[in-house]
């Protein structure tokens, strides 16, 4: 199986590099991970104390983010290592303060993973949620560097739990310790054997709090909102948008009316306003003339987290295509929140669902039911938004456990 992983991994990296001219991610991925270890080596020097962080993507990153502060605030002399494999996750967090060197992650051949362990050779390495990668688990392994895994999910469809899976078992058996998100988890990784395993829960409702206390105020949006009720779609794609719009068409006075859309190009917002039969403004475009527009269309990066605290009711975008996107933001400040039905491997959704704080919609007459009970029960409204914003404040805490167990029960006794 190991020859076979070998194998498989030259064959994807062969293949980025076919369709690199064609595939713009492939192609940040290809240009990204040239001559990394000039760039670590430009970074890190061999006298320096160094941790090493990897995150897939942007969502991995939001949850390692706390974890990466919280070691850096407690020890400020060690130098983070971060990585990344997807460009959508190192292009928009390659500059983040608060590591100390950002690279992509080479390809996983024993030859890449050996030379960037021993050029780093960190205190300790933590993966975030998923992302097993052997070559680097065993060079990490072989040198007795301890690994983490920090706030995995565990399904029983995945490889480690079918009879075929005891070579991806084994990469389990090299983490030091593994904190895991739920019971499940726990109990599947113990069904296997495996003994360090921690429930600590979930480091993105820590992270949505942090965000929480720092939102800005958005005064365009205050002037639009005016004394009316809003409704805010975060993250939306065509499906999600189709079925809001006609809802607008059709009622657009119920309320004021926001979109974030997930991709903000000229070709797509100008698609979006198509739907939209009312009258409408781009954020980058409003002013006072256009404060009595019924649906305003955040045109922008990085607005959408504070957004929110100006919003009634939140519907998050995915929910047609791969999966929703976050939703525990809206969830933060006590709003209810809509979503399609692609979110069966999102255990926040499930679990607001059955608290009663999140709805799933599949077609315009759900979302409209869903709507106008939110809009004319107020017991229900109420009922809804309090589960929310309850379901965020027992869930937050897990960066405190997984710090207490990496430093100080693991790297402090290393150290002395």
């Amino acid at each position: 199986m190991k020859i076979l992983y070998n194998i498989g991994i030259y064959i994807f990296s062969a293949i980025a590099f076919i369709v690199s001219p064609f595939n713009p991610k492939a192609s940040l991925l290809i240009k990204g991970r040239k001559k990394w270890a000039e760039k670590i080596a430009g970074k890190i020097s061999p006298d320096d104390r160094t941790m090493w962080i990897h995150c897939a993507s942007l969502g991995e990153f939001e949850q390692g983010r706390p974890v990466i502060e919280a070691i850096k605030k407690k020890d400020p002399e060690i130098k983070v290592v971060l990585t990344f494999f997807s460009p959508s996750g190192f292009e928009i967090r390659k500059n983040y303060p608060g590591a100390d060197c950002i690279v992509y992650l080479p390809a996983d051949t024993p030859s890449n993973a050996i030379r960037f362990v021993n050029l780093i050779n960190p205190e300790y390495a933590i993966l975030i949620k998923y992302e097993f990668w052997n070559n680097f688990i065993s060079a990490l392994y072989k040198k007795s560097i301890p690994l983490y895994l920090v706030s995995g999910i565990f399904r029983p469809d995945q490889h480690f739990f079918r009879w075929y899976g005891s070579f991806f078992r084994e990469m389990l058996r090299k983490f030091k310790k593994i904190f895991v998100q739920d019971q499940k988890s726990l109990d599947l990784l113990s069904g296997i054997g495996l003994k360090n395993i921690f429930l600590t829960g979930d480091t993105r409702f820590d992270r949505v709090v942090q965000i929480t206390g720092t939102a800005h105020d958005i005064p365009q949006l205050e002037k639009f909102k005016g004394s009316e009720r809003l409704f805010l779609a975060g993250s939306s794609w065509e499906p999600d948008e189709i079925i809001i719009t006609r809802y607008i068409n059709e009622n657009p006075t119920r309320m004021k009316w926001v979109f974030a859309p997930h991709e903000i190009d000229r070709p797509n917002i100008e698609r979006l306003e198509k739907l939209i039969k009312v009258k409408c403004v781009r954020f980058s475009e409003f002013n006072e003339a256009s404060a009595d527009a019924r649906v305003l269309i955040i045109d922008n990066i990085g607005m959408l987290s504070s957004a929110y605290k100006y919003a009634y009711i939140s519907a998050i975008g995915g929910g047609f295509g791969k999966g929703i996107h976050n939703i525990l933001e809206p969830a933060c400040w006590g709003i209810p929140v809509m979503f399609g039905p692609r979110h069966e491997k999102f255990k926040e959704a499930i679990d607001l669902i059955n608290e009663n704080g999140a709805m799933t919609f599949d077609s315009f007459r759900k979302f409209s039911d869903i709507l106008d009970k939110l809009l004319t029960d107020e017991s229900y409204y109420l009922k809804s938004a309090k589960a929310a914003v309850n379901y965020i404040n027992k869930n937050v805490g897990a960066t405190g456990k997984i710090l207490q167990e990496i430093l100080i029960k693991d790297i402090n006794k290393l150290r002395s």
